[in-house]
């Protein structure tokens, strides 16, 4: 056997799943868990029971393949450091100012380098594009429309003859889903070639001067065919950069605090739709060109993503991936607090990269596009992200974020309460992402989702029955106002931030960019499918059918999340191999016939005996690392 690859899982496919978990190996570890069918849902550390003499073996191996020789001493104690993380304190080889550094990534996880904030902030700020082009439209819906000889909605006055209200609708939400359709059709789908020929940062580099000339040209289009062309190459950028900002924030992150960096995704989009509610308001009296003021200042936060992205650095584990050891070397060292953390992080990576490549070996981009449905450990992965990524959709967010205006026009504010009301619901939607940051490390991903969506299907629901209250009473808008602004509440700690940063980390780095873009692409394209229906669906439903409709995705979304999103949690991304290794079938089990009925005893019947079984086994060194944490966090 290569003697690189000796501490990696050596998977047999033929061998019986159901006792693969128990076959023994030589020369390595003394257990092997299959990260196609994990039925015990062990999590295991790759180098977890490697003697002593052989790991240091297998790093001088590495090291020297790597052309890394000088480092062979920093890289196996960080291998030994890898091997059993809450035993540092035991390695005779790690001096004061490393133990130091090991013991505050649980004492203080936040206390990181500039860069690793630098970078997570300034690509994140791509986001804000998404967000502030989102309310740019939303305003613009006001005014755009008659300029351009398609009115949606007919005056106070009454309809005009010979206007086909219910045709204008339609062109109406298929210029707004332009981005959107673009993104889901092309944009998305780009990033995976652009990542493996030009990186992480060129891809978002690429993306974000999309997103910077294209709003410019949608404030000069001239007719509506115009403007559906640039929202058109608007999402192209849109596409790019969001199937690799999270990916890229969540690669260069530790794992004790990804989640919380990487959901600054969401945040940012949270704070570019309410600097476009600010937008909208600001050049509300600017007369005929408002909406175009409103569509072209979407560059603003484009132009320090085009200038600053190659002040980062590139994602370690691309680098690793092409086979760049010095150079991911050198990334980790600008993103750990010091030069042992950043070996241990390149060892540990690189061992577990060998692991995943001998189930999934080398593929190209269409056999890698294929695998997402047919390797069983990457299916999980695409239903969980699938899941999470349609429930954003179904949720009802962007019927508020696209149409905000238009419903509350409808609900009988005119243009400037309309504006007002929607400048709240951005405020309220960027205010209240910020527990996520704490809270989607403490309480988890699904647990964040599993909570939050009952609370926005009651909201919804409430806001429609409101629409019945008569137009004349003062409680008509108020109420319509109020919980919408609640729904708001509900969403932006829990399905807000979730999605994106649990697509970015579910996949193996084999399958990443490509899981990232279907994950994407499914979001855009429900996305697409909202925006061109629900101007038709609010003339046929009415406001109190259509949002009683999105309450009932509510519960249906609830539903899935329940049974197909595994928890993320405080893993590594090389450890969440081994969770999405458990067959979908043992998860729904599991979900069904232990946590659901210890939730009804516990929080229903109030009976504190109630315990639940944990669904994953950590192994070994995992176990102890886990054990630790909580302690210390407690």
């Amino acid at each position: 056997m290569d003697p690189v690859k000796s501490d990696v899982a050596h998977v047999d496919m033929g061998a019986d799943p159901e006792k693969y978990d128990e076959v023994p190996r030589s020369g390595s570890r003394q257990q092997s868990v299959s990260l196609n069918r994990n039925v015990t849902a062990r999590i295991q550390n790759p180098l977890a029971g490697i003697p002593r003499a052989t790991l240091f073996q297998n790093v001088e191996d590495f090291a020297r393949d790597a052309h890394m020789e000088e480092q062979i001493p920093l890289l196996q104690k960080g291998a030994l450091v890898a091997q059993d993380p809450p035993s540092f304190e035991s390695v005779e080889e790690l001096d004061e100012t490393e133990r130091d550094a090991l013991r505050n990534e649980v004492l203080h996880k936040w206390r990181q380098p500039v860069a690793l904030y630098f970078t997570v902030i300034l690509c994140s700020i791509g986001a804000a594009v998404q967000g502030w082009d989102q309310t740019g439209s939303n305003g613009a819906n006001l005014s755009w429309p008659q300029d351009f000889n398609v009115p949606d909605t007919p005056p106070k006055s009454g309809p005009v003859p010979g206007v086909d209200y219910d045709y204008n609708s339609w062109i109406v939400g298929i210029v707004n889903a332009g981005p959107y359709i673009a993104s889901a059709f092309i944009g998305c789908w780009l990033s995976d070639p652009l990542n493996n020929y030009f990186g992480r940062r060129g891809t978002i580099f690429f993306a974000a001067v999309f997103c910077l000339l294209s709003v410019i040209g949608s404030g000069f289009s001239q007719t509506w065919p115009q403007l559906f062309v640039t929202r058109l190459l608007l999402g192209i950028g849109m596409g790019a950069k969001a199937s690799v900002v999270p990916i890229f924030a969540a690669e260069n992150c530790p794992a004790a605090i990804r989640g919380g960096l990487v959901m600054s995704w969401q945040m940012w989009t949270a704070f570019g739709i309410f600097l476009g509610f600010c937008a909208n308001l600001a050049v509300y009296n600017a007369g005929a060109i408002a909406w175009r003021l409103q569509l072209g200042s979407a560059f603003i936060p484009a132009v320090p993503l085009v200038i600053g992205v190659y002040f980062c650095p590139e994602s370690p584990r691309w680098y690793i991936k092409k086979g760049r050891y010095n150079d991911a070397f050198n990334s980790l060292c600008r993103l750990r607090n010091t030069p042992l953390q950043a070996a241990r992080d390149l060892y540990y990576i690189f061992a577990q990269i060998q692991e995943e490549s001998d189930i999934i070996g080398k593929s190209n981009y269409v056999t890698r596009f294929i695998e997402l449905f047919t390797i069983p450990r990457v299916r999980r992965a695409t239903l969980a992200s699938f899941t999470v990524m349609l429930a954003q959709q179904m949720c009802g967010i962007n019927i508020i974020a696209f149409y905000s205006s238009t419903v509350f026009v409808n609900a009988g504010a005119g243009r400037l309460q309309a504006l007002l009301a929607s400048f709240g619901f951005g405020l309220v939607n960027f205010v209240f992402a910020w527990p996520a940051v704490w809270t989607i490390d403490t309480y988890g991903r699904r647990a964040l989702l599993l909570f939050t969506f009952p609370q926005m299907a009651w909201t919804l629901l409430a806001a429609g029955l409101c629409f019945i209250i008569p137009q004349e009473s003062n409680a008509h808008l108020g109420l319509i106002a109020f919980f919408i602004f609640l729904f708001a509440a509900f969403y932006s700690p829990g399905e807000g931030p979730v999605p994106f940063t649990y697509s970015a980390e579910v996949f193996p780095l084999s399958h990443r960019e490509v899981g990232m873009s279907w994950a994407v692409a499914t979001c855009l394209f429900w996305a697409a499918v909202l925006s061109i229906t629900f101007p038709r669906l609010l003339r046929a439903f009415h406001p109190v059918g259509a949002f009683c409709f999105y309450a009932g995705l509510n519960v249906t979304a609830l539903i899935m999340i329940f049974f197909w999103v595994p928890e993320t949690k405080q893993r590594t991304l090389e450890e969440l191999d081994y969770v999405f290794a458990v067959p979908t079938r043992t998860h729904m089990k599991y979900q069904l016939t232990k946590a659901l009925p210890y939730w009804l005893k516990r929080y229903v019947l109030f009976q504190k005996s109630a315990r639940l079984e944990p669904l994953y086994k950590f192994d070994g060194a995992v176990a102890e690392h886990q054990k630790v944490a909580v302690i210390k966090e407690a």
